[in-house]
C-alpha cells in the first residue's frame, strides 16, 4: 500500500473559516460547499459583471481544496459566469467576446494552479502572509495574463488602467471576505461541517 503524502494543518481563524473537507473526505458537506461556491460566484457575476472576482475564488480554492477540486471549482465558476453573462447580462455574441470568454477560463484555471503553488510554498509562513500573498499572486497572474492577451491578440488595454485594476482588486478582497462569512453561516446552521485547512505538501491531485 503506497505511503500517504504528508499533510499540513494550518488552523488559522480566518483560513479555518474558509476551509472545507479535502477530496478524500467526500461527504455531502464537501459537495454542498462546492455547489455553494458556484452559486456565490454567480451572484458576484450578476453584481460585478465583467469584474467577477476570479482571483478571490482561485485563492479560496487553492487554500481549501485539493488541486483537482480547485480546478473543478474554477471551471464551474467560469461556466456559471459565461452562462449568466450571455443569457442574462447581454454579453455581445461576437467572435471577440467568445474569444475573451475562452481566455478568461484559461486564465482562471492558470490562476488557480499558480495560487495553489504559492500556498504550498508558503505553508510554513505566518497565516496572514499566506492568505495575502496567495491573493496577490492570484490577482497578478490573472490580470497579467489578461493584459498579455489584450496586448497581443484581442485589444482592450484601456481596461487596465490603475483605477480600474484597483477597483477589481478591491472587489476580489470583498469577495474573499464574503466567502469567509458564507462558510461561517454554513457552519452555524449545520449545513457545512467545520474543518481545518489542509494543504498537501507535495501538491497532489487527490
Amino acid at each position: 500500500m503506497p505511503q500517504q503524502k504528508p499533510v499540513l494543518s494550518l488552523p488559522h481563524r480566518i483560513l479555518r473559516g474558509l476551509a472545507v473537507l479535502s477530496a478524500d473526505d467526500m461527504g455531502w458537506g464537501h459537495e454542498f460547499w462546492l455547489a455553494l461556491l458556484v452559486v456565490a460566484s454567480a451572484a458576484f457575476s450578476f453584481v460585478f459583471a465583467c469584474a467577477t472576482p476570479f482571483a478571490a475564488f482561485a485563492t479560496a480554492a487553492a487554500l481549501t481544496l485539493s488541486r483537482r477540486d480547485a480546478v473543478r471549482l474554477t471551471v464551474a465558476v467560469w461556466l456559471a459566469n459565461q452562462v449568466l453573462g450571455y443569457a442574462v447580462l447581454n454579453y455581445p455574441w461576437t467572435a471577440n467576446s467568445f474569444a475573451w470568454g475562452a481566455f478568461l477560463g484559461a486564465a482562471a484555471v492558470l490562476t488557480t494552479v499558480a495560487a495553489r503553488g504559492v500556498a504550498l510554498r508558503l505553508a510554513g509562513r505566518s497565516y496572514g502572509v499566506l492568505a495575502l500573498t496567495t491573493l496577490l499572486a492570484a490577482f497578478m497572474v490573472y490580470e497579467g495574463g489578461l493584459f498579455a492577451v489584450a496586448v497581443a491578440l484581442l485589444g482592450g488595454t484601456e481596461s487596465f488602467t490603475l483605477l480600474i485594476v484597483g477597483r477589481v482588486f478591491s472587489v476580489n478582497v470583498i469577495a474573499l471576505i464574503g466567502l469567509y462569512a458564507l462558510h461561517r453561516v454554513g457552519v452555524a446552521v449545520g449545513l457545512i461541517g467545520p474543518s481545518t485547512l489542509r494543504l498537501s505538501a507535495a501538491g497532489g491531485t487527490a
